[in-house]
């Protein structure tokens, strides 16, 4: 039987999947779709207890606004639970020790300085839950698939599987449909 989004053919623009399903094509955001997934995995990790965490061999050193140390220290304990471990190292550094470890190969320092814009912009008026799930937002954001990386078919067939397995699916976490 075919799976309910079909099989990769293609794909096109290097932005999209096409697949072949049993109603017709169907063409996915590869981004979106894998924007989904991933923050639906790392809820359901945190539903459990805490998202995984990759601890770092070497700590990295970040320079920051003091108002950016401010809030991520301030919000250091909704980041560990999603698997970031921060610590503060002056009043303009911090010290990244640990990261979700569905991330451990992407830009750190880029996805610490989003959270940090993230939650001067609107951390504060926030419940804690509400400001884990918009962290692991921005986290599976980060570390999803870009534009113009090349998948292979299986890589294709295996994000398509994922979809059919996670919950609203059909859109990534900004509300783009996939």
């Amino acid at each position: 039987e075919t799976p309910r989004l079909g099989f990769a053919l293609a794909q096109p623009h290097g932005v999209y999947i096409l697949s072949q399903a049993p109603q017709g094509l169907i063409l996915v955001d590869m981004h979106a779709a894998h924007e989904r997934t991933t923050y639906e995995k790392m809820k359901a990790a945190l539903a459990q207890g805490a998202v995984a965490s990759q601890p770092l061999l070497e700590p990295i050193a970040l320079s920051v606004s003091p108002a950016e140390a401010d809030v991520l220290e301030e919000h250091s304990s909704v980041l560990q639970q999603a698997g970031l471990d921060l610590v503060r190292s002056g009043p303009a550094g911090m010290q990244v020790r640990a990261v979700p470890a569905l991330l451990a190969a992407r830009d750190i320092e880029a996805l610490v300085r989003r959270l940090a814009a993230d939650l001067l912009a609107n951390g504060a008026t926030r419940g804690v839950e509400e400001a884990v799930n918009e962290v692991l937002g921005t986290i599976a954001c980060h570390g999803a698939v870009r534009a113009n990386r090349n998948l292979t078919v299986p890589e294709m067939n295996a994000l398509l599987r994922e979809m059919e397995r996670t919950v609203r699916s059909d859109q990534c976490n900004h509300g783009r449909p996939t």
